[in-house]
């Protein structure tokens, strides 16, 4: 049934010891190379030619042909144009979510079914589906449910919590079932050694080295504005725009020896008001409000019966630790997440992501973080105690993954 497969080949080891899995299984594999953005760096460098360059070795190693696409100009309208709305609008947006929803889930796939021929899209993401890392499970006319990779510390549902059940259905995810270590051995002993030992990229890929104030400022105008501390009203700095700052961030203002984080952003007066301390209770919350959820499969059967409660596990973080919450369903489309444990900058754009076990259920965006400890008069013990209790979690899942 599946025999064609199209492989998004980045140049990085993930895509490579893809293309190499599914080649030893029999597979006709062909690589595709997607170029998302060709403006240089900070350094007059574009970093998709050289990432191209390194796609080309691998699929000259492994003998297999490439194919470059270029969707510079679907990411700059579906991904690049929204990031910078979202950011005017006070709001800190997910590039890596978007980028997945509209281009490698939805154009790409598009492109491999249409002009490749593909009857199977595979990506280097560590991710599962019940499906089968090669659709050998595969069954027409039924709903693929994605499930957390073996790899607890790589585990990339997060990012595709917003891909669509169509093409879920059609996509193989070799890397599920394996360690990011035995990935770079498999590498290695498949005489990829310099891809191997290549640098992951970490962050938003198009900012590179320079600081995201420089970038976004290239891109957005700058609006002069206030630091106002909240604890007494005075001003105490000045900042170049509030679409270079988000909640919980520290704010680097001169002559001050207290550290100050981003409490709020009030867009009608371009004041951003600041706490004093990583820890202050106005940066915890635990409530989250959400809306227009997207369902992997469908909409949960607890959300749909009269009292509309749904028990599940929430994370607005990549890698950071599920925590159980509550999501309650209103009667406009809105989800309410009571959250078992406080969480620090909780922020407007980013994605709330719900599971069930190793089931990634779907997300929304979120749309307003909820009452602060603060606002809600919940002691600092209280709120100690919640942060001892999400330390000691935290321990333990990074024990967990690390004895996979």
């Amino acid at each position: 049934m599946f025999k064609n497969i199209v492989v998004g080949i980045s140049g990085g080891v993930d895509s490579a010891v893809t293309a190499l899995l599914l080649k030893k299984k029999g597979f006709n594999v062909t690589g595709v190379f997607m170029k998302n953005w060709d403006i240089l760096n900070e350094k007059g460098v574009c970093l998709a030619e050289k990432d191209y360059k390194d796609a080309k070795k691998v699929c000259e190693k492994l003998d297999i042909p490439l194919f470059q696409v270029n969707f510079v100009k679907e990411y700059w309208n579906d991904v690049f144009s929204t990031l910078l709305e979202k950011y005017q609008s006070g709001y800190t947006p997910n590039p890596d979510i978007l980028c997945n929803k509209n281009i490698k889930f939805d154009n790409f796939i598009h492109l491999a079914q249409t002009k490749f021929h593909a009857d199977a899209v595979a990506t280097g993401h560590y991710v599962r589906t019940n499906f089968g890392s090669y659709l050998e499970n595969f069954k027409p006319y039924t709903d693929v449910f994605m499930l957390q990779a073996l790899d607890a510390n790589k585990d990339q549902t997060f990012f595709l919590c917003q891909v669509s059940q169509q093409s879920l259905r059609h996509c193989m995810f070799p890397l599920g079932e394996y360690l990011k270590s035995d990935v770079k051995k498999i590498a290695r002993e498949a005489g990829l050694t310099e891809i191997a030992e290549k640098k992951e990229s970490m962050g938003i890929c198009f900012v590179g080295k320079r600081e995201f104030q420089h970038f976004i400022s290239e891109y957005i105008e700058n609006k002069d504005g206030d630091f106002v501390a909240f604890d007494n009203g005075k001003v105490i700095g000045k900042h170049q725009g509030i679409h270079q700052w988000t909640i919980g961030q520290r704010c680097k203002i001169s002559g001050l020896d207290d550290a100050y984080f981003v409490f709020q952003k009030d867009l009608q007066t371009n004041v951003i008001i600041v706490v004093k301390g990583t820890n202050h209770p106005a940066l915890y919350s635990d409530l989250v409000v959400v809306q227009n959820p997207h369902w992997i499969v469908n909409e949960p059967l607890e959300l749909t019966d009269s009292e509309r409660i749904l028990i599940c596990d929430f994370r607005f973080q990549h890698r950071k630790p599920l925590i159980s919450c509550k999501v309650i369903k209103t009667l406009n489309n809105q989800l309410i997440i009571q959250l078992s444990q406080p969480l620090r900058a909780i922020t407007k754009g980013q994605y709330a992501v719900l599971y069930s076990g190793q089931i990634c259920l779907g997300s929304a965006e979120i749309i307003y973080p909820g009452p602060s400890y603060l606002a809600l008069g919940k002691d600092m013990n209280t709120l100690e105690k919640n942060l001892a209790e999400l330390v000691h979690s935290k321990v333990n899942a990074y024990i967990s993954s690390s004895n996979c």
